[in-house]
């Protein structure tokens, strides 16, 4: 969400979002609250912020300032969202960056991003897992009338890892592709992890040529996208997991430039169910509506966010 007011913000999606409230992320209020400083506040591994972006420390009990003020924020955060949700009963979101995305990001005590080392990503996948679980832990404590809890990985780089697109530290190389099994074994890591505190898993990406198979096998229970993002090849990989049961949350409602009306909105996502051949009232009960990605930097993401909720009742 845009902003720095979290308090404010925390009060109007306990209001407004009644079917699926969340934890607000609040970017604008610096790198600890940003995507990548978030989950890193939850690990259980040392880092700090340098000029080129995220490093672990390779120390133990040190994190620097920018992770200490990380996870301060977050429990700032937590404090402020069990007392204003006092009493709420009903589904709840949490979202944290998934391990790909974090590996691509975040560099090494020696340099270079942790995605460039076998060691260092099966260890960060670990410390992921038993952040997320402890994070569980704490929001079911804060908010014990919450009945379906949903955690959200992001996972934008998740394409370019696969693909081999991430650039190394020096700009002048990209590191190697990873191959899809340990793609696969290590995002299922942190999803067990989730699953095992009867919390469930969304996988998000709003990146082109995300593997939709491969979340699936890895333990996504829904996927998350952008509905303008998708390709022909995407289409039959999604009927096949809404095949399969998964649900689906669809960004249908733009965060940048104009608004559309409820009734396009509406008849976008009846058209698409029609053209996948799918009954809206089959799956309906498995299909989320959502802004596109880029929430926080929408001119109006409340309206953004009013809008979904519209067009979810008239889709029902």
């Amino acid at each position: 969400m845009p902003g720095v007011e979290f308090t404010e913000t925390a009060t109007w999606v306990l209001s407004e979002l009644e079917d699926l409230p969340f934890l607000p992320e609040l970017p604008a209020r610096g790198a600890g609250a940003s995507m990548i400083g978030r989950a890193l506040s939850l690990l259980p591994l040392d880092a700090d912020l340098q000029p080129a972006g995220w490093r672990l420390t390779g120390t133990e009990g040190a994190p620097g300032r920018d992770q200490r003020r990380a996870a301060s924020l977050l429990a700032q955060d937590l404090d402020a969202i069990e007392e204003l949700g006092q009493g709420y009963e009903g589904a709840f979101k949490v979202q944290v960056t998934g391990v790909w995305t974090l590996a691509a990001m975040v560099e090494r005590p020696r340099g270079d991003k942790l995605l460039a080392d076998h060691g260092a990503r099966r260890e960060l996948a670990e410390a992921l897992a038993e952040g997320v679980r402890s994070h569980i832990r704490d929001v079911r404590r804060r908010l014990p009338g919450v009945d379906r809890l949903f955690v959200q990985l992001d996972e934008p780089a998740l394409p370019g890892v696969l693909a081999a697109q991430i650039p190394t530290a020096s700009g002048f190389g990209k590191h190697r592709r990873i191959d899809v099994p340990e793609a696969s074994a290590l995002l299922g890591t942190v999803l067990a992890a989730v699953r095992a505190e009867d919390a469930e898993t969304l996988v998000h990406s709003c990146a082109p040529a995300t593997p939709w198979e491969l979340l699936t096998g890895a333990g996504a229970q829904t996927l998350g996208f952008d509905l303008g993002l998708l390709g022909a090849a995407d289409l039959d990989r999604i009927g096949e997991a809404l095949d399969a049961g998964i649900g689906l949350a669809l960004g249908v409602v733009p965060t940048l430039g104009a608004l559309p009306g409820d009734r396009q909105v509406t008849e976008t996502v009846l058209r698409w169910l029609d053209m996948l051949g799918y009954d809206p009232e089959e799956v309906g009960a498995r299909i989320m509506l959502t802004p596109t990605c880029g929430l926080a930097g929408a001119p109006d993401a409340r309206a953004a966010l009013a809008l979904v909720r519209t067009s979810a009742a008239s889709l029902r």
